[in-house]
């Protein structure tokens, strides 16, 4: 669910189900999100651009689950940043949580050298 859209979900559950169906959740977590306009975000984004002055940063809307879910009753924010240089013909949605998945080495290499300076730098 997309944070700010329980409301709309439900209706649209509701409405497509019909009047002679109850549903309910079987487990359900609160919608995250992470400010873009915050000291971390920027410095996330000066890591990237310092090893790729042409990369973007861009918010991302995962589908999946995160430990963040937990970390946020905390109070914590989290960011789902895995900076991946991927090259353009890698079909890197295909292969995820595959049985073939795998990233290029240099890929790997570019993430360690972003992720290494933004803990420098935070």
């Amino acid at each position: 669910m997309l944070p700010g859209a329980e409301e709309e979900f439900a209706a649209t559950m509701d409405l497509l189900t019909g009047p002679d169906v109850e549903w309910e959740f079987h487990h359900r977590e609160v919608p995250l999100e992470a400010p873009v306009d915050s000291p971390t975000f920027a410095k996330l984004r000066a890591a990237v651009e310092r090893f790729d002055p042409a990369g973007h940063v861009v918010p991302f809307t995962m589908s999946g689950g995160t430990d963040a879910k937990q970390f946020s009753r905390l109070g914590i924010t989290g960011y789902g940043f895995s900076p991946l240089r991927l090259p353009p013909d890698l079909d890197y949605g295909a292969l995820f949580h595959g049985v073939d998945e795998r990233v290029p080495v240099d890929a790997l290499h570019f993430g360690v050298r972003v992720l290494d300076h933004y803990l420098k730098s935070a």
